[in-house]
């Protein structure tokens, strides 16, 4: 990664900064939940050997509310990809556009939302709602902001939920920078149309990964770097994580050869 993560506060840092007041927020709900002033029931923990996470049979509630990091791409920070032409799309490995045309190398991977409606208790899939995400590739940079890709788009886009609530994306697993547990971002709009227009979203959060196939991943080449990122990381002292991860963890199938499959219930 050229050392671009070890000098000063580096890029990535900003992100941090940006989540503490979404993280005191969560924290706050969380200590009036143990009083019992507020109501937080949610989905069981995914189990990451298995592709098909369960709600619990008491309800779920809404994703847990995360920031969406310095390197949204969605207007709010400088550059909108969202209103470009082609970013509709189930395989994000590649940049789309005249300017752009890298493509994202890394061990495969397929990630699956699930949007579902929390008041249900997790029963009735959000069909017609949209989905942007995003994530850094195998170097730990963003595309549009990281220095050395500003002009790619590579590992963004948008699909609309299907019948079961369900997208589905095409991906590379991503890397493991300095201060943050691995992980991808993502948007959910009441429409396609909203997420194209980059108005009205709905949610914002983020998906975690389990170690144990971080660390497989890692041990392939091209990952180097992230071994000794994630040598000094853990879940619990993740700065966004370490609040309550169980309902943003990914349940993954597969493996390093062929490539995993991640999957995740998104109560809305």
């Amino acid at each position: 990664m050229n050392g671009r993560h070890d000098e000063g506060p580096h890029e990535h840092d900003r992100g941090l900064s940006h989540d503490l007041p979404v993280l005191a927020r969560r924290r706050m709900i969380r200590l009036m939940a143990g009083a019992s002033l507020v109501p937080l029931v949610g989905c069981t923990a995914q189990d990451t050997t298995t592709a098909s996470p369960s709600p619990s049979a008491a309800g779920c509630a809404e994703i847990p509310e995360e920031t969406a990091g310095p390197f949204p791409g969605d207007g709010s920070n400088s550059v909108n990809v969202l209103k470009e032409s082609g970013v509709v799309r189930s395989d994000i490995t590649r940049s789309f556009g005249d300017s752009a045309g890298g493509t994202a190398e890394g061990v495969p991977l397929t990630i699956t939302l699930m949007v579902v409606d929390a008041a249900s208790g997790c029963g009735s899939p959000k069909q017609g709602a949209a989905v942007y995400l995003w994530h850094c590739d195998r170097d730990g940079s963003y595309s549009l902001y990281s220095e050395g890709v500003t002009e790619e788009n590579y590992l963004r886009g948008v699909q609309e939920t299907d019948e079961k609530g369900q997208v589905t994306f095409t991906s590379i697993f991503p890397g493991c920078y300095q201060g943050r547990w691995p992980h991808l971002h993502f948007e959910v709009y009441g429409s396609l149309a909203d997420a194209t227009a980059a108005t009205s979203i709905t949610n914002t959060s983020q998906l975690a990964f389990p170690k144990d196939v971080c660390e497989a991943v890692y041990a392939t080449d091209g990952y180097g770097e992230s071994v000794r990122n994630l040598s000094g990381l853990s879940l619990e002292s993740d700065g966004i994580f370490s609040d309550g991860h169980a309902r943003q963890l990914a349940a993954l199938t597969g493996g390093t050869g062929d490539g995993y499959t991640a999957t995740l219930t998104v109560p809305v």
